[in-house]
């Protein structure tokens, strides 16, 4: 064998060698088990109560808790393996006004600071890179644009709409409509949604950890807010 062969086949031996560590490392340290999409919860209903009136943000049960989060795909760059990453937080506060037919008055913020994921090192790294949250830790949303309905919705009742508003996210407000779907049971309200995000519409730079590890450039926030009436 010449010395050309065994130099090329220790290099061989190299680069997979090196690829299996790079997918080691990415299945002990960041290989991510995401949650499931959130969808509205079949709760018993309460019954007896008006749907008019203002309703504001509460926690939700343990088991089936208020969140404000996103979803993104995770690239090891080495070999191209994709994972998806959630991210979630339960510091929410918002309200929304019922009149008849039409949901008026809507205001949600979150704390982003407070995302977190089934990896710390993920959690502290977009605290500076990507979303950059200690710079900005908040994000907001505004309807500007009524909900109106052509009937009320009854008790159980899963709605679709369609909510128009200014979103606030890494301190740029762009306008979005955000597909909802709600559910009323008699006293709560549940309310589930999610919208597209383009990193670079929000001035976001897709994190990249060291080459190794990238993000791609547009992800999904999503949400389950339990409102309960005020």
């Amino acid at each position: 064998m010449s010395r050309l062969t065994k130099t090329l086949i220790g290099l061989g031996a190299v680069v997979v060698v090196l690829v299996a560590l790079a997918v080691g490392g990415w299945y002990l340290f960041l290989k991510s088990d995401p949650k499931p999409p959130a969808e509205i919860t079949k709760t018993t209903t309460a019954g007896g109560g008006t749907l008019d009136g203002t309703y504001r943000a509460a926690p939700g049960p343990a088991e089936d808790p208020t969140f404000v989060g996103y979803r993104v795909q995770e690239e090891l760059a080495a070999v191209g393996v994709e994972s998806t990453a959630t991210g979630r937080t339960g510091e929410v506060t918002g309200s929304f006004t019922i009149d008849g037919m039409t949901v008026k008055d809507v205001t949600v913020d979150a704390n982003l600071l407070s995302l977190k994921s089934d990896r710390e090192m993920r959690d502290n790294r977009i605290k500076t890179l990507g979303l950059e949250s200690e710079k900005f830790p908040q994000s907001k949303f505004v309807l500007t644009r009524p909900i109106s309905f052509k009937s009320v919705p009854n008790v159980g009742q899963t709605v679709r709409a369609t909510a128009k508003g200014d979103f606030t996210l890494h301190g740029v407000t762009r306008p979005v409509s955000i597909p909802l779907e709600g559910r009323w049971d008699g006293r709560d309200i549940q309310v589930v949604g999610s919208v597209d995000v383009k990193f670079a519409d929000y001035q976001i730079e897709p994190p990249n950890i060291g080459g190794f590890v990238s993000v791609k450039d547009q992800g999904v926030m999503e949400f389950k807010i339990l409102f309960s009436k005020a």
